[in-house]
C-alpha cells in the first residue's frame, strides 16, 4: 500500500479508542481539516506534524506509516507483553518452593474435602506451580467434573498470594485460588477459590499447607483425591480451619 494509504489506515484505528476525532485534533494541537487529509489518505504530515501525532498516540514513527496488518501485529504482541509482565512483575510471593497439599471445600458436600496436590517452584523473581486434582475409586460425585492438572503462575498483590492457572486437560478452564497466611501460629494459607463443578464454576473455601518432609512426587499425587473430613489420617489442622469456615 502506498505510504499515505499506510498512514490513514494506521490513524483510522489508532482514533477509534478515543473519544472524537475532533477530541483528537485538540489533544494534537493540529486542526480538524489538516487531520481529515491524514484520515482520507491526502497527504502526509511533516516531521513536526508527525512527532505531534505519535507523542500523542505514544508510538514510534514506525508504526504510523508501517502496514496497517502489520502495526496491529505488532500492537496484539505488545499487549501480551504488557499483560505477562504485569502478571509476573515483582513483588514475589512470599512462598516456599516444595510440595504443598491443597484442601477445597465440595459444594453440597459438607462432610468431603478435595485434597489435590500443588507442586510450587521458584525461579527468581518468577514462581510457578502445578496443581493436581483427581477421583479415588469409588467417588463420583461433588467438587471437580473431571480430573485436574492445572499450571500456572503465583503473583502477590495486596497482601494476597493468587495462583492463576489454566487446566491441560481437554476442558482447559481457567482457575484461581486467592490465598493468605492464616493469623496462627502454623505457617498455613487460607482463602477462596474458583472450580469447575457439574454445574458450572463455584467459590469453595480453601486450605493450603506446605508438606515439610520428605515424600516423591508420585506418592504425593496418589493422595490427590477425595477424603471425608472425618477421616482421622487427614490433616487435623486443616480439619479445624474448614470447620470454622
Amino acid at each position: 500500500m502506498p505510504i499515505r494509504e499506510n498512514l490513514a489506515a494506521n490513524l483510522r484505528r489508532l482514533v477509534q479508542s478515543h473519544a472524537s476525532v475532533s477530541a483528537v485534533c485538540r489533544g494534537i494541537g493540529i486542526s480538524r481539516t489538516q487531520f481529515d487529509r491524514y484520515l482520507q489518505g491526502r497527504t502526509v504530515p511533516n516531521k513536526v506534524t508527525a512527532k505531534l501525532i505519535c507523542d500523542y498516540f505514544d508510538i514510534d514513527e514506525n508504526e504510523l506509516y508501517r502496514e496497517p496488518a502489520a502495526a496491529q501485529d505488532d500492537g496484539h504482541a505488545s499487549l501480551r507483553h504488557r499483560l505477562y509482565e504485569n502478571l509476573v512483575r515483582p513483588p514475589s510471593p512470599a512462598i516456599a518452593g516444595g510440595t504443598y497439599f491443597t484442601y477445597f471445600s465440595v459444594p453440597g458436600r459438607p462432610d468431603l474435602l478435595m485434597r489435590s496436590v500443588t507442586f510450587v517452584r521458584r525461579e527468581a523473581e518468577l514462581v510457578t506451580f502445578r496443581r493436581v486434582t483427581r477421583w479415588a475409586p469409588g467417588e463420583n460425585r461433588g467438587g471437580a467434573r473431571v480430573p485436574g492438572n492445572h499450571y500456572g503462575v503465583v503473583i502477590a498483590r495486596l497482601n494476597w498470594i493468587y495462583f492463576s492457572a489454566l487446566n491441560s486437560r481437554q476442558t482447559s478452564e481457567p482457575s484461581i485460588v486467592a490465598m493468605q497466611w492464616a493469623p496462627i501460629s502454623e505457617p498455613v494459607l487460607v482463602g477462596r477459590a474458583m472450580v469447575l463443578t457439574g454445574s458450572g464454576p463455584a467459590f469453595v473455601s480453601a486450605i493450603m499447607r506446605q508438606h515439610v518432609t520428605w515424600i516423591s512426587r508420585r506418592q504425593a499425587m496418589r493422595m490427590a483425591h477425595i477424603v471425608r473430613l472425618d477421616d482421622p489420617a487427614v490433616d487435623q489442622l486443616v480439619v479445624s480451619l474448614m470447620r470454622e469456615g
